[in-house]
Formats: structure tokens, sequence, C-alpha cells
């Protein structure tokens, strides 16, 4: 599966260029997981045979990732936001519970979505949350921004200085993925046992 959409993701931006590279990080950050791990490397693999520009491929990359991100932001925003509400009880989601959500994306969102944009998995859906606590759409988009600014810069440099081994990078963040899925596991299993204390 993951393979497939390496290939997948190599041929659309072999294909397309900058169009691809903005299209494979908006979805990307529209919550579609398409690995971005492998998105920009391989952008920056281009850049390194000169099919592309560096700079070129890490600015549009961001833009991709911001304009996919007010996507979901907007989705969590306007069709999340009814649903938690509808189905508040059977989550076991309180008003204050919720309304606390609200106030700590106030308070931190624009940490958290900074953040959150470097860390695999979590940047893919943390717009969503984002858009349901209605966080300031002007903080979000300006915290999204730097941090997919930061994400494109890393994972492009790298793709251009590796040149044909870039896909080596594309591993190493498979590991992360890995050790990021079990913390998720991990931290759940911890919070149903808790609760199941009490």
């Amino acid at each position: 599966m993951v393979e497939s959409l390496i290939n997948l993701v190599i041929f659309i931006l072999d294909k397309l260029g900058y169009a691809g590279v903005f299209l494979g990080m908006a979805l990307e950050s529209a919550c579609i997981p398409i690995p971005s791990e492998a998105i920009l490397p391989f952008g920056g693999y281009l850049s390194y045979t000169g099919r592309l520009n560096l700079i070129s491929t890490i600015i549009i990359g961001t833009l991709g990732g911001t304009f996919g991100s007010i996507a979901a932001y907007y989705l969590g925003r306007l069709g999340g936001r009814p649903l938690v509400e509808k189905y508040a009880d059977k989550l076991r989601l309180s008003k204050s519970k919720i309304e606390k959500s609200d106030q700590y994306f106030n308070k931190y969102g624009d940490k958290i979505v900074f953040y959150s944009r470097l860390l695999p998995i979590i940047r893919t859906f943390i717009s969503l949350p984002a858009g349901i606590s209605k966080m300031e759409f002007k903080k979000f988009t300006v915290y999204t921004f730097l941090g997919s600014l930061l994400w494109s810069i890393v994972l492009g440099y790298a793709g251009y200085k590796m040149g044909e081994n870039w896909m080596k990078i594309h591993s190493l963040f498979h590991i992360a993925d890995i050790l990021v899925v079990l913390f998720i596991i991990g931290f759940v299993i911890y919070k149903i046992v808790k609760r199941y204390k009490k």
C-alpha cells in the first residue's frame, strides 16, 4: 500500500512537476494520507537533477500544505463542529469539555499547530480539531504556513543533498511514523484504562 502510494507520487511529480508538488502537499494536508515524506524529497531530487528549482519546490510545497490545511480547517469548523455537538453524549463529551478544548486551542493553538506540522501522521489531521475548536483563522494560517515551510525546507533540502539516495529519507520517516502510531495507541490505551479504573 505505502509502496504503491510512493510510486503514484513519483509518477505525478515526474509528469506534473511543480503542480504535482502543490497537489500532493495540498491533498496530504487535507487529511488524505499521501506521504509528504516522499513528495518533498523527490521534489528535492528533481531539483538535484536540474528539472526543478529547490527554492521553488520548497515554496510551492509550503503553499500546497497551507491551502490543503485551510480546506481541512473549514471542514472541521463548518462540518465537524455540528457533528461533535450532535453526538457529544455518545462520544462522552460534556459541554464543559468541548468548551475547555476551545479555550485550549485559543490559548495554545499556535504552538499546537506549528509543532504538529512537523510530526508524521499528526500533521495530516491537526487542521480538523483546530477548525472544530474554532481556532482564530489568521493565527491558524500563519502558524500552519510557518510549520509547513520548515517541514518543506528540511525534506526538500534532504532530498536535494541525498540525490539518487533520496528514498532513504522516506525509510527513516517511515520508522518515525511507526513510533508516532505506537505512541498514540499507547496514549489511548492509557486513557481508557484510567477512565475504567474510575
